[in-house]
Order: C-alpha cells, then structure tokens, then sequence
C-alpha cells in the first residue's frame, strides 16, 4: 500500500501545526484526509465514517481531552487501524503511551518529534501494511474450539520457521517453529486468536505435539541436506500438568532421531502453571532428558526473576518489544543491558527476538547478544523454503 492510498486523520489543537501537517501530507500524496482540532470533535468524525482511517496522528497535549484519554477511546471502539504519536513530549512518557496503545490492541507505527517534516511522516506513514496476520484481526477473523479441533486434525495448522543467526558471524544455528493457520478462502488465522482458543480448550498440548513433530520431521530432512539446525518449539504452561508430558516429547525425538540436545522448548514467561509444583517437576524432567529450555518474551511478564531462580532455563529471549526502539530510546536498551547482564551471570545463552534493522543488529552485537532472530534475517517460512531462505541471507550477509 502507498502512501497515495491511505485514509489519514491528523489530531492537532494548534491550527498552525495542523494545517502545516494537513499540506505536507498532501505534499506526500495522502488524498484521503480527515483533521480534527481536539479529541472530542475527533471522535465526532470518525463515528460518522464508513471505513476507519488507516492511521490516526494525534498529539498528545490537548486541551479538554488528551491524547491518552483520545487513544484509550480509540481502541476500545475500534475506530481506527493504527496510530502514530505527534508530540514534544520526554521519550519515557511517549514509550509509556505506545505500550498503553499496544496492550489496547491497537497497532502503535511510532512516534513523531515535532516540528513536522516530510521526512519524519514518509518514515511513520511507510511503516503501515496489512500484513496477513493483521488484516485478519483487523477483520475479526473468531474460530471455535470446534473449528480448532478440525483444523488439527485435517492438518491445516502447520509449522513454519524463522531462522536464528549467530551475531559473530551471521551463521544460522537454529529455527523457531510457529504454527501457522491458513483457511479455505487463503486468508491467516493470527496465533493470537487461536492459541487462546487452544488453550482454553484443551488442545495446547496437541498443538504443542504436533509443532514438535513437524519440527523434527523438517529437521531430519534439512540434515540430509546438510543443514544441522537447533529448533525451538513453544510450549504453553497449560501443557506441564501431566507426568507422562516428559516421556512423550522424548518419544517424539527418538522417533525421527533426533536427540533432547538439539531442541529448544520456550516457556513463554507470562504463561501460567495451573499446578506449579507439578509443573516445576515436568520442567526439571525436560532437563534432565537433556532439552534445551528457554524463557520467552523475557520481561514481559511479573515473574521474571522468580522464574529465573526456580527453572533450569539455559536460554533467555529478549522480547521484540525492547529491541524495536533499542537504538533511540535509552530505557530500551538499559532493559536489554540489564537483561545480558543477567544472563551472563546466571550461565544463558541470549536470543533477541524482532531483530529488524541493520542498526539493531549492529547495538545488540556490540552489546554481546549471542543469537538475532527476525525479519532482518528472514521472516517465518514453510518448511520446503527454509533452505532458500538462508540462501538468501549468506547471499546478503557473506
């Protein structure tokens, strides 16, 4: 999608700053444009149109609502695709609001420093694309337990892999296998609904199982073609109830043989044990069969550091939410600092997960991150397309 194509709202209560940034994006090609003076006559507006803009600009200091109250309204009713922040503001406060936005579900493109540029606009504006995964949500795609359970067993869940690069020598060591939905009509069921769904039902530890046999199948046919790969599998905390789970993925590996060294089972931090003394058992088990196990998403979650201290994890994932933003916001890469730091200490192997520019790439290797994993090196792939995949990062990256 071009600029050309896009339905933009500027929120701005100062008329000059308005008017200068509603004749720059014109200047840009933005056709379709909608301005409001203040939250409230905002709303006005984008209750009345048909179709929601693309982007919302909208500054944060205004008079009689403000532009935390404005977005908060935003997302709750759904009356736009994404936003950017125009503002003066301190960065701490503009993070703070992105990550409010965020966990409202809405897609945050960044922020602006005033004065308005064309520049900064064509940066925000270009980062907007309806990506599979979004415009299904943006189309609210729902599935059923029972839609779920179909799709597992006519196999229209599959695994796809995002490489992993070493960042001493942007050597790929590793994969991580994402389940990916694709219906009838060719459009992607995002995980972030049918996981939940999963989860609620019953289903985690089936899809768990049927993400670690398509990973070790793939596996085994990349070794004979000379690519020995570490995969990593996600496994939910609603999977580690039941005594017989350790055995069972140790089944699976002999199986397709492959050994519990070469897989990497991520525990998404924020997930919760509904029996944690058992769980705790199953996850020692793991480890003593010789699987690698990893803390996924680290620091998103209030249990960090306790979960740190009670679970032989030999790999910490950096969330891609500290590591876009890393190179111009300091309290991003203090958390990533901290975070290497931590790992060091405690013997683990770190991966950055949402690696997606060359200077990302560049601060966290300065910093000793061990292994990069994002669109920068290649984005989730099907299994048959993994090797040209690579092929096409050692092309760029020699």
């Amino acid at each position: 999608m071009g600029l050309s194509d896009l339905r933009v709202m500027l929120v701005e209560d100062h008329g000059f700053q308005r008017r200068l940034g509603l004749r720059l994006l014109a200047d840009l090609g933005v056709a379709n444009l909608h301005e409001a003076a203040d939250g409230f006559q905002a709303l006005e507006v984008l209750r009345r149109l048909e179709t929601p803009p693309d982007v919302i600009l909208v500054d944060l200091d205004m008079p009689g609502m403000d532009g935390v109250e404005f977005i908060g309204i935003v997302a709750e009713e759904r009356l736009a695709h994404s936003i950017a922040v125009v503002s003066a503001m301190e960065p701490a406060l503009l993070h703070t609001v992105q990550v409010m936005a965020k966990a409202s579900g809405l897609k945050v493109l960044g922020c602006i420093e005033k004065p308005l540029t064309p520049g900064k606009l064509t940066t925000v504006l270009s980062l907007y694309d309806m990506d599979p995964a979004t415009a299904a949500a943006a189309l609210d795609v729902q599935v059923s337990l029972e839609d779920a359970r179909l799709a597992l067993s006519r196999g229209d869940i599959q695994a796809w892999f995002q490489p992993q690069a070493e960042f001493h020598n942007g050597k790929i060591v590793g994969v991580e296998a994402l389940a990916r939905w694709r219906l009838a009509d060719g459009r992607m069921v995002p995980p972030t609904v049918f996981v939940p769904v999963m989860e609620a039902g019953g289903l985690a530890d089936e899809l768990t199982s049927l993400m670690l046999v398509q990973a070790c199948a793939w596996s085994k046919r990349w070794a004979a073609r000379g690519l020995s790969l570490k995969v990593s599998v996600n496994v939910s905390g609603h999977n580690l109830t039941g005594p017989e789970v350790a055995d069972r993925y140790e089944d699976i590996l002999r199986e397709h043989g492959l050994k519990p060294d070469q897989v990497v089972l991520e525990i998404t931090e924020s997930s919760v044990m509904s029996d944690t003394a058992r769980g705790l058992g199953m996850l020692a088990r793991l480890r003593l069969k010789g699987f690698g196990l990893s803390v996924d998403d680290f620091g998103t979650g209030y249990s960090s550091l306790s979960q740190l201290s009670q679970i032989p994890f030999t790999e910490l994932k950096i969330d891609r939410g500290f590591v876009s933003g890393a190179t111009v916001q300091p309290r991003k890469r203090a958390m990533i600092e901290t975070s290497l730091d931590l790992a060091r200490k405690l013997g683990l192997d770190v991966v950055a997960e949402g690696v997606e520019t060359e200077e990302e790439w560049q601060l966290l290797a300065q910093l000793g991150c061990d292994v990069a994993q994002g669109y920068l090196i290649a984005a989730p792939v099907p299994g048959e397309q993994l090797h040209d995949a690579i092929q096409r990062w050692r092309q760029a990256h020699p």
